[in-house]
C-alpha cells in the first residue's frame, strides 16, 4: 500500500510538472537515477509511476534513448486524473473557458436528449437534484446539488457514449460550479434557469430543454468571463 501511495505521488508530481511546461514536449526527463534520488524513491516505485504516465500519453521510453515528454496532442486529458491535475496548473481563466467550450457543445443536446429518452429512474434522480437546489442554504449545499443535476441529466440521455462523460468531467465541473456560485450576487442566483430546463426535460419539450440549457451555460459563461 505504501509503495502505492508513492508511485501515485511521484506520478503526480511528474505529471503536473510536464503539464506545468517544466519539462516541455519532446524534452527528455531527467535519468533515472537523478529522479530515484530528487523524490526519495527506488527504481521500482519510479518505473510504476512512469508506466502510469506513458498509460496517459504523456511519456514514451526508449531502450538508450530516455524518457520522452510527447507531443502535448498525444496528452490523455480525457483521463479522469490528467484533467484534474491539469486543471490544478492551467492558467485558471483559460481552463475554466476550454471545461465551457466542452459543456456548451455536450450539455445543450444532453438536455434534448434527456427530455426526450429519460426514464422513471432518471427523472426522480433529477427531480431530486432539483429540489435539492431549492433547499440548498448555502455554497456547499448548492454544488453539491447543482453536480448531480448536471451529472443525472447526462444520466437521463440513455446513451451509453455520452453518460461516462459525468464521472470523467465531475472533479473539475464541480470547482467550477462552485467558482461560479460565490462569483454570483448569491449562490443560487441561477435557480430559475436550472428550474426552466428541468421543468422542459421532464415535460418532454425537447427543443425548450435544449434552448434552455443554452441559455444557463450562457449566464455561466458571463461569469467566467467576469
Amino acid at each position: 500500500m505504501i509503495q502505492r501511495d508513492l508511485h501515485g505521488r511521484v506520478a503526480y508530481m511528474l505529471a503536473t510538472a510536464i503539464l506545468r511546461g517544466d519539462y516541455a514536449p519532446g524534452a527528455l526527463l531527467p535519468r533515472e537515477a537523478e529522479l530515484m534520488e530528487s523524490f526519495g524513491v527506488s527504481r521500482t516505485v519510479l518505473r510504476e509511476a512512469l508506466r502510469t504516465l506513458t498509460s496517459k500519453g504523456l511519456v514514451e521510453s526508449r531502450p538508450k534513448v530516455g524518457t520522452r515528454v510527447r507531443r502535448r496532442s498525444a496528452w490523455n486529458l480525457l483521463d479522469a486524473d490528467l484533467l484534474e491535475w491539469y486543471s490544478q496548473v492551467a492558467q485558471p481563466l483559460a481552463f475554466a473557458l476550454k471545461l465551457q467550450e466542452v459543456r456548451e457543445m455536450v450539455e445543450p443536446y444532453a438536455a434534448e436528449l434527456a427530455a426526450r429518452a429519460h426514464t422513471p429512474e432518471t427523472i426522480d434522480a433529477l427531480e431530486r437534484a432539483h429540489a435539492a437546489m431549492v433547499a440548498a442554504r448555502n455554497v456547499d449545499e448548492w454544488v453539491r446539488a447543482d453536480l448531480h443535476f448536471h451529472l443525472g441529466i447526462l444520466a437521463a440521455c440513455s446513451n451509453e457514449l455520452l453518460m461516462p462523460l459525468g464521472p470523467l468531467i465531475e472533479r473539475t465541473l464541480e470547482a467550477q460550479l462552485r467558482l461560479n456560485a460565490k462569483r454570483a450576487d448569491v449562490f443560487n442566483a441561477a435557480l430559475n434557469q436550472h428550474t426552466a430546463v428541468y421543468d422542459a426535460i421532464r415535460e418532454r419539450r425537447s427543443i425548450d430543454a435544449r434552448s434552455a440549457m443554452a441559455e444557463l451555460l450562457g449566464v455561466t459563461r458571463k461569469r467566467i468571463e467576469a
